[in-house]
């Protein structure tokens, strides 16, 4: 075996040590973080601004991109700081934002999807969740019920489904050899 097969074989290794630990596994997701540098696009069917509840509604079709991570979703909430500037604008602080209906998120390297999230801006926490969360990273899969990313970080924890969920309450990985070849 090459050194490389046998550093990923110990990796795989490592994963499957941690047994039940999997139905709440946590990893490092350095291709889900933010890029607070970048201009944000926003594009959607219809936007709704509610002044006086410091909300912005962005329905149909929503596609958001900041640098080269996008994400898509049928509707996206955003709710502002109260007294933190105009929304009409864009000037105002965001507090979170929630997105629901088929929510795609893309960066350079990983896909996640899932049917909600939420993203808190003073925490920097992202949380996907639904009947079916997916994290992809080339042909390596991880599946739960609910994604939570520190985005500063990276750092990641995936939930399984509980009881009645779609995967039987686990986390399921697959990791295919020499997937990460450079």
């Amino acid at each position: 075996m090459r050194r490389n097969e046998v550093m990923k074989l110990a990796a795989v290794l490592a994963l499957l040590a941690a047994g039940p630990a999997l139905a709440q596994s946590d990893a490092k997701m350095t291709g889900l973080k933010l890029s607070n540098d970048q201009p944000i696009q926003i594009e959607s069917d219809k936007l709704e601004v509610q002044q006086e509840q410091n909300l912005a509604i962005f329905t149909g079709n929503v596609n958001v991109v900041q640098g080269a991570t996008l994400m898509k979703a049928g509707k996206m909430t955003v709710y502002y700081v109260k007294g933190g500037g105009s929304a009409t604008t864009g000037s105002a602080n965001i507090d979170h934002l929630e997105v629901d209906g088929k929510v795609y998120i893309k960066t350079e390297t990983q896909v996640a999807t899932g049917d909600r999230g939420t993203f808190d801006m003073k925490s920097q926490v992202f949380t996907l969740s639904g009947q079916k969360v997916v994290l992809s990273e080339g042909s390596n899969v991880l599946v739960g019920c609910k994604l939570t990313v520190q985005m500063n970080t990276g750092l990641a924890q995936v939930d399984g489904c509980g009881s009645g969920g779609g995967s039987g309450g686990r986390v399921m990985m697959s990791i295919t050899p020499d997937s990460q070849k450079p």
